[in-house]
């Protein structure tokens, strides 16, 4: 839903279970990347025999979104969870938040070796201009569609999967775009994020060999000499 080129949107879910915070970071692309602070948590499977995803994230706490569009501010919106299941807490943003009436469905397929084999989800919002008669079709269409894990497994297209939720309605697809993982860390903004951690910690930094600084989104590493944290301290002083 971006417009501009040089725009993101981060997703941050505070919860109060043993994932802790989890973030989602995408461009209008579709390049998107995120972590979880903890992400091997073992937990039961939930009474529908899937994923406890409110489990891990837990139902207290917050979703953030911020959308940073080039302005002089990017727009931060935040409620509290409604459960920890976050097609259902970004359910009740868009309601809460943006008065956007919105139905947001997500699926994931885990491997046993814990990589991912399919996921996926749809979100459907309405128009301020929805007629009635439009709202009651998609009420109807959504009351008892499959689920996005079920559709997945049936390999069902993401055009398809559009085809099944809205059955009553004819689609036209305007645009379509392939997100994939990627990450856009560089070393000149790791060094720019250690210059913002202040002198005093730089300073402590170059007096060891090495100081090495990992991503959390793809886990490159990056390794910075004595010397050159020095150097740093000097461009922390201008």
């Amino acid at each position: 839903m971006l417009k501009g080129e040089n725009e993101s949107i981060t997703l941050r879910v505070k919860g109060d279970g043993p994932a802790g915070s989890v973030i989602a970071v995408s461009d209008s692309f579709g390049n998107a990347r995120g972590y979880v602070t903890n992400p091997v948590v073992e937990i039961p499977l939930n009474s529908r025999g899937k994923l406890d995803v409110s489990g891990a994230i837990g139902p207290n706490g917050s979703l953030t979104v911020i959308k940073d569009l080039n302005l002089k501010e990017p727009y931060v919106g935040q409620i509290p969870l409604v459960s920890g299941e976050i097609a259902e807490d970004i359910t009740s943003y868009y309601a809460v938040s943006e008065q956007v009436p919105s139905v947001c469905a997500l699926g994931v397929l885990v491997n046993p070796d814990l990589t991912i084999k399919k996921a996926g989800g749809f979100i459907i919002q309405l128009l301020p201009t929805a007629f009635d008669d439009t709202i009651d079709a998609v009420e109807r269409c959504i009351k008892d569609i499959p689920s996005v894990t079920s559709m997945l497994c049936d390999g069902l297209t993401p055009e398809e999967i559009c085809q099944r939720v809205l059955a009553e309605f004819e689609l036209d697809v305007l645009d379509d775009s392939y997100p994939k993982y990627k990450c856009n860390c560089s070393r000149e903004k790791v060094e720019a994020a250690l210059i913002s951690t202040g002198k005093e910690s730089l300073e402590e930094m170059s007096q060891d060999e090495s100081t090495e600084v990992c991503c959390q989104f793809c886990d490159k590493k990056y390794t910075f000499s004595g010397k050159e944290i020095v150097k740093l301290i000097e461009r922390a002083k201008k």
